[in-house]
């Protein structure tokens, strides 16, 4: 059962209210009995004065009876109230607290689950469930607990008549129970396939409304094509989704059907003992009010259970996400990252493969970056330039192999002091919707925001000059996606990344294409700040352009997840191989 665990969700996130609706509970559950009861007595003193000499000797006991049926009614209507405000405060709270439990578990996990089509499916559930699941466990409790109150009372009333009139009423309402629970599982197998093809959906959705593919769905016109193909799936999903509920809505009404005849006959029953004088008037409208509610009370008291049962086989996809175990296991009792590198970074007989392929990422990698050393890594799309940073920032740990600093393998060190020691901009940098002054302070969310060294980054980077050309200079928003932002070209943008790399105090600085969008020249400047700055420090440089890659003290050459050369620039041009062709190649370009 996982209805345990949504409760402790809901006591987490809102222990106050949630102790206010029980109370609430309570009240809500007593007062209808409460309310019942008087209106016999009402009814049962009007009839007898009307059946006396004086009618309106009784006036006065009947005009107190009805001012207490007012005050009840008036307690009732402020319970209600009081109800809603603690119902929408408290789902508030707990919607907030269980999004904030699913981006927390995001964060956690591994770049390997963002690589897995099954991530995103058990993500896609768990978003669908977490905002209301645990709320609604809690509203079917409450109306579980208020309908069992009220049921039991209106029981014990039935059976002081017949006890025939209580079997025949939960009869009655055993059939729309059996059609609910056959109908949760129907509908929960039914969204576990569908998962896949609802996030189609939002993704075709979200090519049709964001800026990331507005320019070719234009150009293409895609935009026919991509609309036909989301009413496709949305008519697909709609027309299955129509069958099971017409399916269920007709089972429920032959349920209707069996529970009406035997509602008839209980009130039947009454009645006759109404007319053979065994009751009296006001017992008949007590009789016919109990029956009534308690018909209700069952319903709602069955509704819930059916309704909890839904709930706990949905809050499976809520378990699911929440418990995804990490693939990058901390180690128990970490070791200090060494601050500053005394001798450098060594990669051993490193060989990796992605999760679900079978291709072999990186095969046998030996290198080494000495401390105060730039190394370059050459080679072409897909030779496992980016997988080795990914690697060596252990956002995925070697199938074989290791990988040391200053001689200790990284896996004993925390990933988060790692990472600290660490900068990197890699080719698909993050554009932030935020001002420029954040932007770069993203890169060191230890320093204060107005911290002299993101201006000293900026400059470093190029970035100063783009800034100061804004309306608010660093107090700009950046993108279009809110108001009053600026968008910036794709070499302004890279030069707002590396001031990001630069503002971190790191030991190893890494730039996987960060200035592809750069001209020749631009970037050259750059790379000549950057000798400047690694000055003494460990720096790992990835680029297409060779007259950059020459600036590294050795280079590495890589091909198909494979270091097939090293040396220095001098080196592997006397070498002829692939470095001095890729070279070669591109200075033709200058002449």
């Amino acid at each position: 059962m996982h209805l345990l665990p949504a409760l402790k969700f809901v006591w987490a996130s809102s222990a106050r209210w949630t102790l206010l609706r029980a109370l609430l509970v309570l009240v809500q559950g007593t007062l209808p009995l409460l309310l019942l009861y008087v209106l016999k007595l009402v009814i049962d003193r009007i009839s007898l004065a009307l059946t006396g000499p004086d009618p309106s000797a009784d006036l006065e006991s009947v005009l107190l009876l009805l001012g207490l049926f007012g005050l009840l009614n008036l307690v009732n209507h402020l319970a209600m109230v009081t109800s809603d405000l603690v119902n929408t405060a408290q789902a508030q709270q707990v919607t907030d607290y269980m999004q904030n439990l699913l981006l927390e578990k995001s964060v956690a996990a591994d770049l390997e689950y963002y690589e897995n089509s099954d991530y995103y499916d058990k993500l896609q559930r768990a978003q669908q469930e977490a905002a209301y699941r645990p709320s609604q466990i809690l509203n079917r409790l409450v109306q579980l607990s208020q309908g069992g109150i009220l049921l039991v009372g209106v029981t014990v009333l039935l059976v002081s008549l017949h006890w025939v009139l209580a079997v025949l009423i939960i009869l009655g309402a055993l059939p729309a129970f059996l059609v609910r629970l056959k109908f949760a599982n129907v509908l929960y197998r039914w969204q576990r396939r569908r998962t896949a093809l609802e996030r189609q959906s939002v993704y075709l959705g979200l090519m049709l409304t964001t800026d990331i593919y507005a320019k070719e769905v234009r150009l293409f016109n895609l935009g026919p094509w991509l609309r036909r193909r989301y009413r496709d799936i949305r008519r697909k999903i709609y027309r299955e989704t129509l069958a099971i509920v017409s399916r269920r809505s007709l089972a429920t009404f032959g349920t209707e059907i069996v529970s009406t005849a035997l509602t008839v006959s209980v009130f039947a029953f009454i009645a006759y003992y109404t007319l053979s004088g065994r009751l009296k008037i006001g017992d008949l409208v007590l009789y016919q009010q109990a029956l009534q509610r308690g018909e209700g009370a069952l319903s709602n008291v069955l509704r819930a259970l059916s309704g909890l049962y839904e709930d706990n086989l949905f809050l499976t996809h809520l378990k699911e996400f929440l418990t995804l175990e990490p693939k990058i296991v901390e180690p128990a009792c970490p070791l200090p990252c060494p601050s500053p590198f005394q001798t450098g970074i060594t990669l051993s007989g490193v060989t990796f493969q992605y999760a679900n392929t079978e291709r072999t990422a990186l095969q046998n990698i030996n290198l080494s970056l000495p401390v105060g050393q730039t190394i370059a890594l050459v080679g072409e799309n897909g030779s496992g330039k980016t997988t080795l940073i990914k690697l060596l920032c252990r956002l995925y740990d070697p199938t074989l192999g290791q990988i040391c600093i200053d001689g200790i393998d990284i896996r004993q060190f925390s990933t988060a002091d790692l990472r600290r020691r660490i900068s990197v901009i890699f080719q698909d940098y993050v554009k932030y919707p935020f001002t420029a002054q954040e932007n770069i302070w993203l890169g060191n969310i230890d320093l204060d925001p107005e911290d002299p060294k993101i201006l000293e980054a900026a400059k470093q980077s190029q970035a100063d000059s783009v800034i100061q050309a804004l309306p608010l200079q660093y107090q700009t928003n950046l993108g279009k996606l809110f108001e009053a932002g600026e968008e910036l070209s794709v070499g302004q943008w890279q030069k707002i990344a590396l001031a990001r790399a630069f503002v971190r105090d790191a030991d190893l600085i890494v730039l996987d294409e960060p200035t592809s969008a750069m001209d020749p020249k631009a970037e050259y400047e750059v790379f000549q700040q950057f000798r400047t700055l690694t000055q003494g420090q460990t720096a790992i440089l990835i680029s297409h352009r060779m007259s950059t890659v020459r600036m590294a003290d050795r280079i590495y050459v890589m091909d198909q997840g494979q270091i097939i050369e090293s040396g220095t620039h001098e080196e592997l041009m006397n070498r002829n191989g692939q470095y001095a062709i890729l070279f070669n190649a591109q200075a033709k370009n200058y002449h």
